[in-house]
Parts: C-alpha cells; structure tokens; sequence
C-alpha cells in the first residue's frame, strides 16, 4: 500500500492510565484500496537486557474495514504490570493498530499513580 494514513486518537488525548480505569478513543485510517484486515492491540512490552517479553492483553478485530473508516474503540485496563522504567529493563504499554503491513504504536502509562515508576538502584 505505503500510500496509507492511520491514527490513533485516544479520547481527552490522555497518555497516563490507572489500573482498572477505561481506555477509549478512535481509530482511523485512509488507504489506497480497501484494507484485508484491521485491528488494534492493547499490549505491555519490556526493554532493556536480557529477554524482551511482549504481553498481549486484548484486541479488537474490525470487521470489514473499508478504504477510509473510523473506528472506536474501548478497553478495560487490568491492574498491572504497572509501565515502570529502570536501569536494565523498562516495561510500556501501548495500543498498535495495524491496517494491512501498515502499523503505528502509541504508548501510554498504567501505574497507580499516573505516572511511570523510575526504579533506582539495583
């Protein structure tokens, strides 16, 4: 395709989540052609040394998506892995929204306070 236009618009444009609470927004995308298949994921991965891990907590499937659609969407958050930061490893979650072999991240922070837990030390 490589011609394609996709967002993802979180609703209030709120990046910081706390457990439990609702994620919500819009998915929207533009193509060339009608695209096959079209989803979003809500997904955790971890960066740093040793093993990257990936957690896929849900994802929605839009059914026959057309060359230029809108989409809402909505996720219940669970209570953790909470996003935190460290010196070796770091844990973000994100929603992906892949339209076709076109994909963009949007991350977002789940801990309870609202912010990313900066781990020190160790």
């Amino acid at each position: 395709m490589g011609n394609s236009t996709i967002d993802i618009e979180i609703k209030d444009g709120r990046t910081s989540f706390l457990p439990g609470q609702t994620l919500g927004g819009n998915t929207r995308w533009l193509c060339s052609e009608p695209p096959k298949k079209a989803s979003l994921q809500l997904i955790w991965f971890t960066e740093g040394k040793g093993d990257e891990d990936v957690g896929l907590v849900e994802e929605i499937k839009f059914e026959n998506p057309y060359v230029s659609d809108e989409r809402p969407f909505e996720f219940q958050l669970p209570a953790g892995p909470y996003s935190f930061s460290g010196r070796l490893i770091s844990l973000t979650w994100a929603l992906e929204l892949q339209v076709d072999k076109e994909v963009i991240r949007k991350e977002i922070v789940l801990s309870p306070s609202g912010n990313e837990i900066m781990l020190t030390g160790t």
